[in-house]
């Protein structure tokens, strides 16, 4: 599933460093939230960066002229947007971030800082020149490569992302550089060597509640992905050991419980996760499963609460064209303002997902000789992604060829991959 979330992310980026990535649902596997950037690059805490934050303006009320002040200030708004979903930060953190620019040029943390900003915000172009601009001020600072790497990912640049991951790895074993290569493999279609790698980021985050939490879910997505319910879902109790209250746990395991057909247990967790934080991806999936459940106006509320999050992300410099396109082609609305979305997106981040959004689109749109070659070559990694493998049947389908091997390979990964599309997967599997 794509997934529209704020908080770092490592999948739609392969990120320790993004906050906000994926989509609103129905896409690639993603993983949802990476351990804070405060955390990996300042060394706060998880939970006191409400503290931490007024410790930093009271600081800067007494020093004005104090770089590394604002810096920090910058990376703790970021965490803020992370702990409570709220955009409103993104535009507080660059404020900060440039002013300890303006006040030291050369500053390592702004600059990281501000390229993390930028993946958060979906600027990946930008991103890329402040992460090159972070390496090129420190080349032996592991986490600039990440930065780097990230950018270079959602900007279809795999093979130079991937030696970028790798010269992370090289420098700074942990965390951040195992769950990138793990991601990295993922894309290439290597699931066995992707959850060694993530389970390499599962002992890295011992001892760290919320990274520990993070890392089960995300060595659950992978099982996910390939249709193991079973450990997926133990691999999201296991988050919630971790880290009790464990938002993206509560969202992850809703999806299984669903899959296994326990309905109002799937409901109520979601509910849990948007009561804590309303997220789109958590208001979206409520809402799907509502209208599954026959309550069409209780979904089309959440529905539309979704929409206003993504004027409100729009609004403080987040841009959404393709999460928004996702969602809209997903969901029958505005198919054509949709397609005029997924071409912008599509140059804006010429990706596997940028391209299997503008298939997605263009099919929908009826358009389906456009929509095979951008089909193909979201498929051009190997990467075993079942909402693809999906598409490519759909648009198979409609130029009234066999649809059957696509759909098939599709469910056979996971017959689960969609609350909306995997009955039709079925239809054209048969």
């Amino acid at each position: 599933m794509k997934r529209f979330a704020i908080g770092l992310a490592v999948a739609a980026s392969a990120a320790a460093a993004l906050l906000l990535g994926g989509a609103f649902r129905g896409g690639e596997p993603a993983r949802a939230l990476a351990p804070s950037p405060v955390a990996l690059q300042s060394g706060f805490r998880a939970g006191d960066t409400q503290a931490q934050v007024a410790s930093l303006q009271a600081q800067l009320r007494a020093n004005p002229d104090d770089a590394k002040s604002y810096a920090l200030l910058g990376l703790a708004y970021q965490q803020r947007a992370r702990e409570t979903g709220d955009p409103s930060y993104y535009p507080k953190a660059a404020g900060v971030l440039r002013r300890a620019l303006a006040l030291a040029p050369d500053d390592l943390l702004a600059t990281g800082g501000l390229g993390s900003l930028a993946l958060s915000q979906h600027r990946f172009a930008e991103a890329l020149r402040l992460g090159r601009r972070a390496v090129a001020l420190s080349p032996t600072t592991a986490r600039n490569y990440g930065i780097v790497g990230d950018a270079l990912v959602e900007l279809g640049r795999y093979r130079e992302a991937f030696a970028a991951f790798d010269t992370m790895a090289t420098m700074r074993p942990g965390l951040a550089a195992y769950a990138r290569v793990s991601y990295a493999r993922e894309l290439l279609g290597r699931f066995g060597p992707a959850v060694s790698a993530m389970r390499l980021a599962v002992d890295a985050a011992v001892d760290q509640p919320e990274a520990s939490a993070w890392t089960h879910v995300q060595l659950g997505k992978l099982y996910w992905a390939h249709g193991r319910l079973g450990t997926a879902a133990a691999e999201y109790r296991l988050a919630l050991g971790s880290f009790p209250g464990y938002v993206h746990a509560y969202d992850a395991l809703a999806q299984v419980e669903w899959a296994l057909g326990h309905r109002a247990t799937a409901i109520a967790l979601e509910r849990r996760a948007v009561a804590a934080i309303p997220l789109p991806q958590f208001v979206g999936a409520l809402g799907d499963m509502l209208q599954l459940e026959g309550r069409s106006a209780e979904a089309h509320r959440h529905y539309r609460t979704v929409d206003g999050i993504r004027r409100l992300l729009t609004a403080n410099g987040v841009r959404t064209d393709l999460e928004t396109a996702v969602f809209d082609v997903d969901h029958g609305v505005r198919l054509r303002a949709s397609l005029a979305l997924a071409r912008r997106a599509q140059h804006e981040r010429p990706s596997i997902d940028g391209d299997d959004t503008l298939a997605w689109a263009l099919a929908r749109n009826g358009r389906c000789a456009e929509a095979l070659p951008y089909s193909k070559h979201a498929l051009r990694l190997g990467t075993q992604d079942a909402t693809k493998l999906f598409h490519r049947a759909y648009v198979e389908q409609c130029l009234g060829r066999d649809a059957r091997p696509w759909a098939q390979r599709a469910l056979a990964l996971n017959p689960h991959f969609s609350l909306l599309w995997a009955p039709t997967a079925r239809r054209l599997a048969s």
